[in-house]
């Protein structure tokens, strides 16, 4: 019987999402693994992991991968750095950029070893605007941040897939399936709570990678799906 992982926000932490795969979840060819997106910024090797990942694509494993909304805020920053114009000879300000620096662009930058946004390479920029909105299993919807239920078609809202911080699930309008995202850090003890606990028809599995000395946070997880297995890895990047 193949597995099913779901692995959330990576964030430039390649040698922990490495040694994560290599050691613990271990994946045949007839596995899957799913990811909910934040594959860059803030950690130090955004470029490391979307390497590795590319690598397990072109290894023909079985790989499906949502956009974050941080690959979605750096597009939109590249987009807007393309298409600057210069009034008497100054470059209109780039305000989408300067906010995605704020959120760990620049170790996004430094890992590229590049400068200038507009050196980025196009393989990985094609790669990041062909990732996946959302995913649909038999009963689970795998999102980046969550879905917004307000509305009677919650598909229909791009924004919050990729940027939602608080929703109330309601499984009537998704055929009662249970969303698992990532996007927003919580502690471990939720994540177990969650996930042994149906009742609450979604399961938050990011646990902040990136953040440091934080007691119940610092580890990059994987859920199978199956057995509910839960793979923690702590930080092997800092």
């Amino acid at each position: 019987m193949y597995k099913q992982w779901v692995i959330p926000d990576i964030h430039g932490c390649a040698k922990t999402l490495q040694t994560l795969i290599e050691f613990q979840i271990k994946p045949s060819k007839h596995d899957w693994l799913y990811f909910l997106g934040d594959y860059i910024d803030r950690g130090p090797d955004s470029k490391g992991v979307i390497d590795f990942i590319i690598k397990l694509q072109d290894e023909e494993y079985n790989v499906r991968l949502l956009k974050g909304n941080h690959e979605e805020l750096f597009i939109r920053a590249y987009e807007e750095e393309s298409n600057r114009k210069s009034i008497l000879g100054i470059k209109t300000r780039n305000s989408v950029k300067t906010e995605w620096k704020k959120l760990g662009g620049k170790k996004c930058l430094e890992s590229f070893n590049i400068k200038n946004l507009c050196d980025f390479p196009a393989n990985y920029i094609d790669w990041m605007k062909n990732l996946e909105i959302f995913i649909e299993l038999k009963d689970y919807i795998l999102v980046h941040a969550g879905l917004n239920f307000t509305i009677d078609d919650p598909f229909k809202d791009k924004n919050a897939m990729l940027w939602v911080r608080e929703f109330k699930p309601d499984a009537k309008k998704i055929n009662n399936k249970s969303v698992i995202h990532g996007h927003v850090p919580v502690n471990l003890e939720l994540i177990y709570h969650l996930k042994e606990n149906r009742s609450y028809k979604y399961i938050a599995l990011d646990n902040g990678v990136y953040l440091k000395d934080m007691d119940g946070f610092g580890n990059l997880v994987a859920l199978e799906l199956g057995s509910m297995e839960l793979a923690i890895q702590y930080n092997v990047d800092w």
